[in-house]
């Protein structure tokens, strides 16, 4: 089994989604040794948002000199993603979304033809059988019943693209309210990683 690990918060050691997302790759690493895991750093190797250029060279076409390195380096990120059984994703919420760092690695799967198409019948996504798992950061409290939940564009727009093509096999694991102090960021990171051995469970279980 491969797992693809991907972090894309700014904040370095400080990043409490880093911390998570590590977190829950050493529980699929403990239940599963032979685990295979790919870990790609989105800010430490960032991909370069998509441009005119690099959205001209499609299949077929011959990209320029300086296009070249983009456009391949964008195939190599779907190649890993469709190669992946299970797709650890590091996401802290930045203005109530997610990182741009994020966002462009999505844009790189998000792929007419290999991860979604569209038929007589509407758009079908082809890239279902995987797990997700969102390890989720929030300086505020966005949860469901909070006052500020419609503010949440981070983990419904994840839920939303990944839905488009076809990842139905979604799981969050959230530490929120990180900003209000020590104290609280303790609590929520500690809560968010003893829930672990039961939410990997339950999907390493139905691998």
């Amino acid at each position: 089994m491969k797992l693809l690990h991907i972090d894309s918060s700014i904040s370095g050691e400080a990043s409490v989604s880093r911390q998570l997302s590590a977190a829950v790759v050493s529980e699929w690493k403990r239940r599963l040794p032979d685990l295979q895991v790919i870990r790609r750093d989105l800010a430490g190797d960032p991909l370069p948002h998509l441009d005119g250029a690099i959205l001209a060279a499609q299949p077929g076409a011959e990209p320029t000199t300086a296009t070249r390195a983009q456009v391949e380096k964008g195939t190599a990120v779907l190649e890993e993603f469709l190669a992946a059984d299970v797709i650890v994703l590091g996401a802290p919420m930045y203005n109530f979304a997610i990182s741009s760092q994020l966002k462009a690695w999505l844009d790189r799967i998000v792929v007419a033809g290999r991860t979604f198409k569209y038929d007589a019948s509407g758009v079908k996504g082809l890239a279902g059988d995987k797990k997700v798992i969102v390890a989720s950061s929030r300086g505020g409290l966005y949860a469901p019943g909070t006052p500020h939940a419609a503010n949440d564009f981070q983990e419904p727009y994840l839920r939303a693209i990944l839905g488009f093509i076809g990842i139905t096999d979604i799981e969050v694991v959230r530490a929120e309210g990180v900003a209000f102090g020590a104290e609280q960021r303790e609590q929520s990171i500690k809560a968010a990683i003893a829930g672990l051995p039961t939410t990997i469970g339950a999907v390493a279980n139905a691998a």
